[in-house]
C-alpha cells in the first residue's frame, strides 16, 4: 500500500472532476484525480456527445425526404445504421485526447485509473493507494436509472450507456421513459429508418413547460413516433425475438428492442461515504449553498450533488468550489441562471422560471408573460422553420425566466441565460441591434414586446407626441 498526501483529490473524471482538476493543478495545487472508468465520464462517452452525432445523422437522413418545398425532389434516405454509429464513435474519439490521461498527467495532474472508496473523513483508499487530502471533490456522476419491472431482468434491454454500440438498426424500438433522452432517441431513430413507441408513465416532456412540450410533441409525432403517455410499465417479457411491455392501464405493446430512459441515479453506492460523515438524500449527496457536503472539507459537484443533472452545471460547479477550496473565497451555487435544451427538433431550452413557476413564486399580477411567434420571424420564414414560440417571464422590467421552443432554441436561450445572470433588465435585449436576416431577432422581438402597451397604447404618450407635432 502506498501513502500519499495531497492538496486536493478529485473523485470522478467526468466533466466537473476533469474542470476542477484542470483549474486547480494550474493554479498551483498539488492535486490528484481517481478515474477508475473512462476519462471524460458519461457525458463524453454515452450521454452528450454521442447522442448529439447521433441526431445530426437522423437529422440529414431526414433532410432528403423533406426538402419538396424548397424545390428539391424527395429521396427515401439509404441508412446505414452501422456507419452512422461509426459516426458517433469518431467525434467520440475527437475529443478523447482533450480528456485523456495524459493530457492531465501533462498539466501536472496525478492521475490514478482505480476507483475510490473513503476509510476515513479526510482518506481515500484507491487500488493500492490511500491518499490522505486537504480538500475532496466528489464528482462520481450519475448512471441510468432502471426500475425493478417484472421480467426486466430476463430480457435485453439498453440504456444510454450501451444503445450507442448497438450495431444493427432496430427494426422497433421500444422506449419506456419519455423525458429528453427518451424523446431525443425516439425521434433520431425513426427518422434512420426504425418504427419507434415511447411509453411513458406520466406526460411526455413533463418538465418543461406544457404548451411548449406540446409543439415539440406534435411534430414527433407527425414524424411517426408513437408516444403512450399514462402508461406505467407493469411487466416485461420476451418470446421469439419480440418484446412485450404490459401497462397497469391494461394496454401491450410490442417491439424488436428496448431502450430504458426513465431518468439517472447518483453514482454513490461504492464510495463508503458514511465512513467520512457524509450524509445523502434520496437525489445524491447532502450538500449546502458552497457545495460543501456534511463532512466541511468535503465537495459534491455535478450530478452526485442532487441538483440539475447537465454537463454544463457540473462545469458551473467546479468554477464555485475553485474559488472557495483554493482561494478561501466566500462562493455560493445557485440554479437561477442555469439553462438547458432538449434537441428535439423543435430544440426546447428554458432558462429561470417557467411561466408556472414565474406565477406561483411572484403572483399573477406582477408577472408579465411576453410572447413572440417564430412565424413573425423573416429568417425563419425563409427556410421553413416557423414552428416555434417564445416566451419571457417579466417582473418589474427584470427577465425571471425565458422558455424557447423552435429551431436552435438552445443557441437563443443563451441570451436569456446572460440576461438572468447578471440580473438585466428586459431594455438591454430591447436595445441590441441584431443582424438581419437571424433567428436571434426573436429575443429582439420578444423583449419589444414589453414596450408595446407603454408606447403604443399609452394615451398620455399619444397626446405628448401630437402636442411635439404642432411646432
Amino acid at each position: 500500500m502506498t501513502s500519499f498526501k495531497t492538496d486536493l483529490l478529485v473523485i470522478g473524471g467526468g466533466s466537473g472532476g476533469l474542470s476542477v482538476a484542470a483549474g486547480a493543478v494550474q493554479m498551483g495545487a498539488d492535486v490528484t484525480l481517481l478515474e477508475g472508468g473512462k476519462m471524460g465520464g458519461d457525458c463524453l462517452n454515452y450521454g452528450c456527445v454521442p447522442s448529439k452525432a447521433l441526431i445530426a445523422s437522423a437529422k440529414h437522413a431526414h433532410a432528403m425526404t423533406t426538402g419538396a418545398p424548397f424545390g428539391i425532389t424527395p429521396r427515401e434516405a439509404e441508412v446505414d445504421y452501422a456507419a452512422a454509429k461509426d459516426h458517433v464513435t469518431q467525434v467520440i474519439k475527437g475529443i478523447e485526447p482533450h480528456d485523456s490521461v495524459e493530457r492531465f498527467e501533462g498539466l501536472g495532474v496525478r492521475v490514478i485509473t482505480e476507483y475510490g472508496r473513503f476509510t476515513g473523513p479526510n482518506t481515500v483508499q484507491a487500488g493500492d493507494h490511500e491518499i490522505t487530502a486537504r480538500r475532496i471533490v466528489i464528482a462520481t456522476g450519475s448512471s441510468p436509472f432502471v426500475p425493478p419491472i417484472p421480467g426486466l431482468e430476463d430480457v435485453t434491454h439498453y440504456t444510454n450507456e450501451d444503445i450507442f454500440d448497438l450495431r444493427e438498426r432496430p427494426d422497433h424500438l421500444l422506449i419506456i421513459g419519455g423525458g429528453p433522452i427518451g424523446m431525443e432517441m425516439a425521434q433520431a431513430h425513426v427518422r434512420l429508418g426504425s418504427r419507434v413507441t415511447v411509453i411513458e408513465g406520466a406526460k411526455a416532456l413533463g418538465k418543461d413547460d406544457p404548451e411548449l412540450a406540446a409543439i415539440a410533441l406534435e411534430r414527433i409525432r407527425a414524424e411517426g413516433v408513437e408516444i403512450a403517455e399514462d402508461a406505467l410499465a407493469e411487466s416485461i417479457t420476451s418470446q421469439d425475438g419480440v418484446i412485450t411491455v404490459k401497462t397497469k392501464d391494461g394496454r401491450s405493446f410490442a417491439g424488436s428492442h428496448l431502450l430504458m430512459a426513465v431518468g439517472r441515479k447518483a453514482n454513490i453506492g461504492s464510495l463508503d461515504l458514511d465512513k467520512a460523515d457524509i450524509r445523502t438524500t434520496r437525489a445524491g449527496i447532502e450538500v449546502d449553498a458552497s457545495l460543501k457536503t456534511t463532512n466541511r472539507k468535503v465537495y459534491a459537484i455535478g450530478d452526485v450533488a442532487g441538483g440539475l443533472q447537465f454537463t454544463h452545471v457540473a462545469g458551473y460547479h467546479a468554477g464555485v468550489i475553485i474559488r472557495s477550496a483554493l482561494l478561501g473565497l466566500p462562493s455560493k451555487a445557485t440554479e437561477r441562471h442555469i439553462p438547458w435544451a432538449t434537441y428535439t427538433d423543435p430544440e426546447i431550452a428554458q432558462v429561470g422560471l417557467t411561466e408556472v413557476q414565474a406565477i406561483k413564486e411572484h403572483g399573477k399580477d406582477r408577472v408579465e408573460v411576453l410572447r413572440f411567434d417564430y412565424a413573425e420571424n423573416d429568417r425563419a420564414r425563409a427556410q421553413l422553420d416557423t414552428t416555434g414560440l417564445i416566451k419571457v417571464m417579466v417582473v418589474k422590467g427584470r427577465p425571471v425566466g425565458a422558455s424557447i421552443v423552435g429551431a436552435q432554441a438552445g443557441e437563443l436561450i443563451q441570451t436569456w441565460a446572460l440576461v438572468i445572470a447578471n440580473k438585466l433588465k428586459i431594455g438591454a435585449v430591447a436595445a441590441m441591434v441584431a443582424p438581419y436576416p437571424t433567428l436571434g431577432e426573436i429575443n429582439k422581438r420578444v423583449a419589444g414586446q414589453y414596450y408595446v402597451p407603454r408606447l403604443f397604447e399609452n394615451e398620455a404618450l399619444k397626446k405628448i407626441v401630437r402636442f411635439v407635432q404642432r411646432f
